[in-house]
């Protein structure tokens, strides 16, 4: 009997102290992403001198040369800080028909090397009086988002490819790469080539 004492005791002790303030319990949180708040698009005129073009992008960009060892004169970055992307934009100058096709070529074979982990790529062409061109856009869980190149065929090549700058989940990512094409779409349209 007093064996049986002790362990009743024992357990009752443990069920006590086991006992917490429901205030301290941990409850689950409803299933969401943060609320992303975009700058206002005030729109700023950037002009490549020395590269020959000028396009606008918001005010919340910066346009810095291209810091890779190997990067070109006329290799530029836009670092949309807020979002932590970066569009790399390559500009070359078409010197001949053959450098036009290899720097087509090269564009799509850059696009389509996502073609293993992109869900799908979708081609938008673009065509204006001064250019004509396709707005890649890349579905799934490809390293870059969109792409796009704009050429007159006879003196000018400019290439773009957006890129996140850590690992992204592509839910969370919708809203600002939905904003971030918008931009891209702006550069395109307001290009000109000087």
């Amino acid at each position: 009997m007093k064996k049986l004492s002790y362990i009743l005791l024992f357990i009752s002790l443990i069920l006590l102290g086991s006992c917490e303030d429901e205030k301290n319990l941990a409850t689950p949180r409803q299933r969401g992403f943060q609320r992303i708040n975009f700058p206002e698009r005030v729109q700023k005129k950037y002009v490549l001198t020395q590269c020959n073009y000028s396009f606008e992008q918001p005010n919340y960009v910066g346009v810095e040369p291209n810091s890779y060892p190997n990067a070109e004169e006329c290799w530029y970055n836009i670092e949309y800080k807020p979002f932590g992307a970066t569009l790399h934009l390559s500009y070359k100058s078409v010197k001949n028909r053959e450098e036009l096709f290899k720097l087509l070529n090269d564009s799509r074979q850059m696009v389509f090397k996502h073609v293993m982990r992109a869900d799908q790529i979708i081609e938008n062409y673009i065509n204006t009086n001064q250019f004509h061109g396709i707005f890649y856009e890349l579905d799934g869980s490809t390293a870059t988002n969109a792409q796009f190149y704009v050429t007159d065929s006879t003196n000018h090549f400019l290439r773009g490819s957006l890129y996140f700058n850590s690992k992204t989940n592509q839910d969370s990512i919708a809203p600002v790469l939905k904003h971030l094409k918008e931009d891209m779409i702006q550069l395109i349209n307001t290009l000109k080539w000087e």
